[in-house]
This record gives structure tokens, sequence and C-alpha cells, in this order.
């Protein structure tokens, strides 16, 4: 995702927000897509009124990483349904070889499996009148084994189907 549309979704999901002032829904769980940098799949499930747990599934560079996150989220009061949130978890996956291997790989590399740590730090907006939720959050990660030390550019919206 170019950063002009990163900018422009920030804006369009900041506007929606500020307008829809009304009594947002709670929601137990939420399952969706995950769009930024990486793609993939999302739940999220609260374990108390202001604690989830998220799972997310997502592709980058031909491999697949698993990420796991604990999150509190705190109201933003002006705007119902708005809140903010930060966290930290962790992440395992691989990467392989192909034409699109990372920028920091040699030439000659052929893949690797990962493990690290993620923080996570974003806005949660869930709609009154539908079971929808959106969620804007930067989620950088450290690279504990194999795999290029700090990723500062992980970016995403997230829409999911709330229950």
């Amino acid at each position: 995702m170019a950063k002009k549309q990163i900018i422009f979704l920030f804006v369009l999901f900041l506007g929606l927000s500020l307008l829809n002032k009304s009594n947002a829904q709670t929601y137990a769980t939420g399952i969706g897509l995950r769009a930024g940098v990486s793609n993939g799949l999302t739940v999220k499930h609260f374990i108390q009124s202001d604690v989830a747990l998220e799972g997310i599934l997502h592709t980058r560079w031909r491999g697949l990483v698993i990420t796991g996150l604990y999150e509190v989220h705190k109201d933003i009061r002006e705007v119902r349904g708005l809140r903010w949130f930060y966290g930290g978890g962790a992440h395992i996956g691989s990467w392989n070889s192909g034409n699109s291997n990372p920028p920091w790989a040699d030439p000659g590399y052929r893949g690797s499996t990962i493990v690290g740590i993620d923080g996570i730090i974003g806005l949660d907006y869930t709609f009154a009148d539908a079971p929808v939720n959106l969620s804007l959050d930067y989620k950088p990660a450290f690279n504990i084994i194999n795999g290029g030390g700090f990723w500062g550019d992980e970016l995403a919206l997230s829409i999911r189907f709330t229950f």
C-alpha cells in the first residue's frame, strides 16, 4: 500500500469516527481482514471489557506469519465507539525464497523460520448500527531468530464482522 493511500484511509477513518457520535455496540469477538504492508486474517476476542487477545495470520515475502497479541483498550470519551489500544505479543513464521526476497537478504537467500516480538498501538472503532469494526494500527516487530532485526513498517487497516 502506498503512503498516500494509507494517509487517505487514516483521514477517512478518523473523519467517519468523528461524524458518528451515536452509541456504539461493544463486541466480544471480531473476525475479518487486515490490509497493509502484509495482508491476512485477524481475530480479536475480548477476555475482559478492556482487554483483548488478537490473532493475525498474514503473508509477506512469499511466507506466512502467525502473530498473537495482548491488547489493552481505552475509551476516547468524545467519540462513542472509538477506543485507542496498545499491547504486545509474539510471532512465528517462515519466509520463502524466490523473486520477492526480503530487501535485506543476499542473492543466495533460501528462506528461513522467524521468531520475534511485537508491539501494537492503534485506534478501534465499532459502528452502532452495524456489526462492523474498523481498526487502524501500527505494529512494529523485532525478529529475534533469522530475519532482519527490527521491522517498523507494519501499518494496517482491519475490517471485522463482530458478534
